[in-house]
């Protein structure tokens, strides 16, 4: 008896081990529930899934999460009287006020899904504040260099903008590496070559999958817009 007493802390710490994995496994691999417009709510973010090739691409290499959902696009919702908007900074376009019907047309394809995460309770107080501040930020042209400025922005630069009123989310070091073969892709080296600088490895920003993975949000799901209510 003494000696299955003394045996009870390793036989709890391997179970609580398989419980924290398991969770883990479960909330990573599983595939979201599907949603449509219907349950969308205003300063809902919207996430964009990563391609495999072209700058979607290279922006999965640098940033991808294992045994995660990987995202290379992420907007705000706006949800009013007259429809349901997203509020996001685009290649095409810049930062922009445009119709979900349109944001999703565009970005869905049958390799990826349009998935939407929502501020957990404690945090939705900073909505307000966020939606007006995106709106004032619409027009600007988008940041091809990623580099942090106040006259151009990118789409999680955009989002982190318009909540940082409230500290939601916040600044890490850039990464350009591929995180495959530990070195810079060679995408992005010749992406930089094109503006005559260097790869900005390690510089302040942000990126879809990082907000993502914020602790201040919990996923919704993955939207279908053609689903019926």
């Amino acid at each position: 008896m003494k000696k299955i007493f003394n045996s009870l802390p390793l036989i709890v710490a391997h179970l609580l081990l398989f419980f924290l994995t398991s969770c883990t496994i479960q909330k990573t691999s599983s595939p979201p529930h599907l949603i449509n417009p219907s349950v969308l709510k205003n300063g809902d973010l919207i996430f964009v899934g990563a391609l495999d090739e072209g700058l979607s691409g290279a922006i999965k290499r640098a940033t991808i999460l294992e045994g995660s959902y990987n995202y290379d696009h992420v907007g705000i919702v706006e949800r009013t009287t007259h429809g349901i908007y997203v509020l996001h900074a685009a290649p095409t376009g810049g930062s922009q006020r445009e119709e979900l019907n349109q944001f999703y047309t565009l970005r869905k394809t049958e390799q990826n899904s349009i998935v939407v995460y929502r501020l957990k309770k404690n945090y939705t107080f900073a909505i307000p504040h966020a939606i007006t501040q995106a709106n004032t930020m619409l027009g600007k042209p988008y940041n091809w260099t990623y580099i942090l400025n106040e006259n151009e922005y990118y789409c999680s630069d955009f989002v982190e903008r318009a909540f940082r009123k409230d500290q939601i989310f916040e600044h890490i070091p850039m990464n350009f590496k591929n995180k495959s073969s530990g070195e810079i892709d060679t995408y992005w080296i010749e992406f930089y070559t094109n503006f005559n600088q260097s790869v900005p490895q390690g510089y302040p920003g942000t990126n879809p999958n990082q907000l993502s993975q914020s602790s201040k949000l919990e996923m919704v799901g993955s939207l279908e817009l053609y689903l019926t209510k």
